[in-house]
């Protein structure tokens, strides 16, 4: 499975002074819009992930502790009684769920954004937190967790190899750990509700996933499937509660991926679920059975679609109360007669409700961000845009308030845009809520953000099309969409940004260096410049994917991908930068490390050409903590705004309460240079 380098993003960057009265003219979001504080957008949530226990009994989410995002639980009949049990006190936690036996949190953490993840669990009765994987430099994988077994789960430690994950089975009230089965070679494992072993992925030589059975603990020699690099897509969904019927989303021998039940006794496959639109990807399953009840097609929006009858009810019935949203249900209970439901209707802040199936009634929780309820948000319009070569790029556009006065998606008045890439890339953008959208459009930006090909949901010819097309085919997508909307009257041409995260960053990097005026800035957060780098750095937990990863990008261990790779690295043409151009980094990054931004800092300086470079030594890949996402995308807005004119909430205290180290070109961005002084 290709790994992901990573998905949001920001960044900051200088501005030169040449351009700055020309483009503090541009027109922004007149007075009567209400600028929307970054506070409200990229703070703390006040509540979020809100899951309710498999037995019913427990309510929990996520909110603040001292300022850092924790765990809380309540009992399902007296929220008002909750109360934290966990005890992060740096970062926030970054992922939890329910043990099956419903008396144990499960989270995993790490140590400065440095994703070497130790596996915790704690009593939702009282006690301490319990790390139950305390190695050293170890990357956790929760495997398997079973309604059979709820005291146990299968765990993936590296702790003998770095590459290979051994599967363990881990006792949740005793914390002993039992050798299931040593990893070497395979990439995942699929269990059964019996905690049993049942499937080995191996990469393969062609960059896919050769899928061994297993049986009373043998690896079979032979592969019952395999598939190559164009089939990457195919994987396995997880077996029914009886172990009779494995789910596949398979790709092979058609573009789409569709959704099958194998019968593990014949073989026999049914098909459940096709969209020649979309991928098919997320699925419904019944918290006892296992079989899959509904399935999602995801193209432009989210579509639900159901083999439950009752299921539909139930779906209907809640679009009758909530209108064109989205729908997520993020938890339910065993007995299926409650969920958790977070409801996304884009131009407000989503809320998350407790459902009760049985009463058809709805119990509000929490609305994650209380703080923009009648804020001025802008609806996320999908769009299709005709790449050159005729390429369809599925595509979501924000436009402000004062250039979409009716709010149909189309510009009453060209306004500056910021081109918005995801990361990735083998990644996707889909619509719903974005804090970057809302938070652009506020400040007077059009923001349009592209699924460029080899996007990911959108079919294997879609994927395979950006294989080696770093720099290349992928680039131009981005840029026919600049085109798209300079011809829609969005934008003009010379009122255009491009920022990014991860790839997003790379994008950013590739689009002032390959293209150096196409541009008017450029804000780069986590980005790679080199890829032979970026390849030579990548984890060594990442093994299994790195074949695939070569196979798209480009082989670093022979001359023709070296060369691919050299040519497509934005380091090697830094030379040819002309516009403004900003940087953040994280210094614990383990996916693109520091040495990325610090090489074109450094080719730039060479040059004597300006940059600004902020970096975290807090961070990894990624602002997980918020003072330091709030002032990453302070000192961004300040850029955006002296690059482009859009309006601009002033510096204030974020850099002093952030951990900002500004390596390089303070003097670039209005009002950073003393938003520094005034730090002690």
């Amino acid at each position: 499975m290709t790994r992901s380098l990573f998905v949001v993003g920001a960044a900051l960057t200088l501005a030169w002074t040449a351009t700055a009265a020309a483009a503090n003219a541009a027109v922004s979001a007149p007075a009567e819009t209400p600028l929307i504080a970054r506070e409200a957008l990229f703070g703390n949530p006040v509540k979020v992930s809100g899951q309710i226990s498999p037995n019913g009994k427990w309510l929990s989410w996520m909110a603040p502790v001292n300022g850092v995002m924790n765990v809380w639980v309540a009992p399902v009949d007296k929220p008002e009684a909750a109360r934290p049990v966990t005890d992060a006190k740096d970062r926030p936690i970054p992922l939890y769920s329910w043990a099956s036996n419903s008396e144990q949190i499960l989270f995993v953490k790490d140590n400065g954004g440095d994703e070497n993840y130790h596996f915790y669990g704690v009593n939702v009765q009282g006690g301490a937190p319990r790390d139950y994987t305390p190695f050293d430099k170890v990357a956790v994988q929760l495997i398997a967790t079973s309604m059979k077994h709820p005291d146990e789960v299968l765990v993936g430690i590296n702790n003998r190899d770095p590459r290979w994950h051994d599967v363990h089975r881990l006792n949740l009230r005793t914390g002993a750990l039992k050798l299931v089965m040593k990893g070497d070679g395979i990439g995942e494992f699929e269990a059964d509700e019996d905690l049993r072993l049942r499937l080995a992925f191996k990469p393969n030589a062609a960059g896919g996933t050769d899928y061994h059975a297993i049986h009373n603990g043998v690896v079979a020699e032979k592969p019952l499937l395999t598939t190559g690099l164009e089939d990457t897509t195919t994987r396995s969904l997880g077996f029914s509660a009886d172990g009779r019927t494995l789910y596949w989303l398979d790709t092979r021998n058609r573009d789409t991926a569709a959704v099958f039940a194998e019968d593990t006794t014949t073989g026999q496959r049914t098909l459940l679920a096709e969209d020649a639109r979309a991928d098919l990807g997320a699925t419904l399953r019944h918290p006892q059975t296992g079989k899959v009840q509904a399935y999602a097609v995801n193209y432009l929006t989210t579509e639900w679609h159901f083999l439950d009858k009752k299921l539909k009810a139930d779906f209907d019935w809640l679009r009758q109360q909530f209108g064109p949203s989205e729908i997520h249900v993020n938890s339910r209970t065993q007995a299926d007669d409650k969920w958790v439901l977070v409801v996304d209707p884009v131009v407000k802040p989503a809320t998350a409700y407790l459902y009760d199936r049985t009463a058809k009634r709805l119990t509000e929780m929490y609305t994650a961000r209380p703080a923009l309820q009648g804020a001025p948000l802008v609806p996320m319009h999908p769009v299709e845009i005709k790449a050159r070569d005729g390429l369809t790029l599925p595509s979501y556009l924000s436009l402000p308030q004062a250039a979409d006065a009716n709010g149909d998606g189309k510009a009453d008045r060209a306004v500056p845009l910021v081109l918005f890439v995801h990361g990735g890339p083998w990644a996707r953008d889909t619509h719903g809520f974005h804090s970057y959208h809302q938070w652009l459009a506020n400040r007077g930006y059009a923001v349009l953000s592209v699924n460029f090909r080899a996007s990911t949901g959108f079919g294997k010819k879609f994927l395979n099309a950006g294989n080696k097309q770093w720099g290349l085919a992928m680039h131009n997508d981005l840029l026919d969409a600049v085109e798209w909307a300079v011809k829609q009257g969005v934008t003009t041409q010379d009122k255009v940004a491009i920022m990014g995260g991860s790839y997003g960053g790379y994008a950013a990097l590739a689009g002032v260096t390959f293209t150096p005026t196409t541009f008017a800035c450029a804000v780069d957060i986590v980005g790679p410049s080199n890829l032979e780098t970026l390849l030579g750095t990548i984890p060594p937990y990442w093994e299994a994917g790195k074949k695939q990863m070569y196979s798209r990008m480009g082989d670093p261990t022979t001359d023709e991908g070296k060369a691919i790779l050299r040519a497509a690295s934005p380091l090697y043409k830094a030379d040819q930068i002309v516009r403004p151009l900003l940087i953040g980094q994280g210094a614990n990054d383990p996916r693109v490390k520091q040495a990325e931004s610090d090489q074109i800092v450094d080719a730039m300086k060479a040059k004597n050409i300006p940059v600004t470079y902020v970096l975290y030594p807090d961070e990894g890949h990624g602002f997980r903590k918020p003072e330091n996402r709030i002032g990453f995308n302070a000192v961004a807005e300040s850029f955006l705004g002296q690059c482009l004119g859009g309006r601009v909430e002033p510096l204030g205290a974020t850099q002093r309460a952030s951990t900002a180290k500004v390596m390089q070109g303070a003097e670039h961005v209005p009002g950073l240079k003393d938003a520094l002084a005034k730090q002690p």
